[in-house]
């Protein structure tokens, strides 16, 4: 517990020092990347530069944490708390990773940051969106 504590704390107060001001937020994904094929249990990685990683619930500027979207047609409204249901998912702890099981066929995944109330930032930063099959 007291690791976790301090490996949370080395992220949220480090990381954001290391983004310089001059930095534009990138938001994508490690893996899978567009148009793979994968199994039905996959790992995802999210990927972030010019910002940092903090769980939901701390306000520290250039940070945030990441919401993954779920083959969903439109954005939802990005200037309230991001809705958490089966196609928009929370990683509120500031995971930066999961296992994910979705059925067969093609689907896509996209990622939207946000702060510490779960607003994507007032620029929102928001990743490429990706379609992957899953077989």
């Amino acid at each position: 517990m007291k690791l976790t504590t301090l490996i949370i704390a080395v992220i949220v107060f480090t990381i954001p020092i290391l983004a310089t001001a001059g930095d534009d937020p990138t938001l994508y994904f490690i893996t899978p990347q567009d148009g793979d094929v994968v199994s039905g249990e996959f790992t995802i990685q999210f990927g972030l530069r010019g910002m940092g990683v903090a769980p939901a619930g701390v306000e520290q500027e250039k940070t945030g944490h990441h919401h993954l979207l779920i083959d969903l047609d439109t954005l939802p409204p990005m200037d309230t708390p991001l809705p958490k249901s089966e196609q928009v998912r929370h990683f509120g702890g500031g995971q930066t990773e999961t296992s994910l099981s979705l059925p067969p066929g093609k689907h896509t995944l996209q990622l939207v940051l946000g702060n510490y109330a779960h607003i994507p930032h007032e620029a929102p930063v928001i990743s490429k969106k990706i379609t992957i099959t899953v077989k």
